[in-house]
């Protein structure tokens, strides 16, 4: 057999030459790897695309199981609220579920995800704006003025609900005095009232049944509902009706008598809320007016107030004006407020 050479003298490789290397090659091509590594890819791709099939199926069939699952607390239970996600995080801190329970007690239908992203969005746009119109240094100032803002949101609501409550329970008084009359127990007395009674009494009181029905006695009940809707005139009714259920005696005489107080304590009450309105306008009048004296004069001298906040003393100046503003706003607020 006749030896093919290597290379001519030039160095260069004849078209015919074959070296270790080139053969090699050719015998790995020639294998079997290639069969090898197509069918580990194939493999792979078809274990991907199942997963990805199994996972996507298995998402439907949860979806599914929580719309039938929540099918009986109508449509707007059934679906799934905005901020979800952000809403299992914001649960899972102590301050979230203490934000929880604040959101419960206003009656609204928010949840601590979506009070958290609403408010985030509205320091953000309070520091954008303010930066603008006024100056960079009110900026963070006005960030945190709309965080306080939020947070007194939640306790205005809650107050909101706790007057609509009062003011509901004359004819709450009247109705467990009527239902007791006619020879119903307490537990049914207090469920009938919450089937006729609307928001917030009803809701209220729905909870109460609730418990009662689940075994909790009619004095951790009522202290449950006492504890989130706080007042005078809630911790008589509750005091009535827990000795009436522990001693006895005439409670419908009782529940009488306490509703014509209740209507006196309301028109009383309306009557100190509509003297002291205009206090109450006078108190949020004064910062309302403040602010509008910066953008005038900001308006009247465009700049002035981003020179002011340029030195250090028109700073301590600015903060020291907010905080009389801060006081008197809280000063104010005080003297406006009577308990009756």
């Amino acid at each position: 057999m006749t030896p093919i050479p290597a290379s001519l003298p030039g160095g260069a490789l004849t078209a015919g030459t074959a070296t270790p290397a080139t053969l090699a090659g050719t015998q790995f091509a020639s294998g079997p790897y290639p069969l090898v590594v197509l069918a580990a890819a194939t493999l792979a791709l078809a274990l991907g695309v199942w997963g990805v099939h199994a996972w996507w199926g298995g998402r439907a069939d949860r979806a599914a199981l929580v719309e039938r699952l929540a099918g009986d607390l109508g449509d707007d239970r059934a679906a799934r609220p905005a901020f979800a996600a952000l809403d299992r995080r914001v649960r899972r801190y102590a301050w979230g579920r203490r934000l929880a329970g604040r959101l419960a007690a206003t009656g609204t239908n928010l949840t601590p995800g979506q009070f958290t992203a609403a408010v985030a969005g509205v320091v953000a746009a309070a520091w954008v704006v303010a930066a603008t119109l006024l100056a960079p240094f009110f900026g963070p100032i006005a960030a945190i003025l709309a965080g306080w803002a939020g947070l007194s949101f939640l306790s205005w609501r809650r107050r909101v609900r706790n007057e609509r409550f009062i003011a509901q329970l004359p004819e709450l008084a009247r109705v467990l005095a009527n239902a007791t009359q006619a020879g119903l127990a307490l537990r049914t007395a207090v469920s009938m009232a919450a089937d006729e009674l609307e928001a917030p009494a009803g809701e209220e009181l729905k909870q109460v049944a609730d418990a009662m029905a689940v075994g909790h006695s009619v004095e951790d009940a009522l202290g449950e509902l006492q504890l989130r809707l706080p007042s005078r005139e809630l911790v008589v009714l509750v005091s009535t009706l827990v000795l009436s259920s522990r001693a006895g005696g005439s409670v419908v005489e009782s529940l009488r008598n306490l509703t014509v107080t209740l209507e006196e304590r309301k028109e009383t009450r309306r009557e100190i809320r509509t003297q002291m309105s205009q206090v109450t306008v006078t108190a949020y009048a004064v910062p309302v007016i403040g602010i509008g004296s910066l953008l005038l004069l900001n308006r009247i001298m465009p700049g002035s107030l981003s020179a002011m906040t340029g030195s250090n003393i028109g700073r301590i100046c600015v903060l020291v004006s907010l905080g009389l503003y801060v006081v008197g706003f809280a000063l104010i607020r005080r003297m406006s407020r009577i308990d009756v």
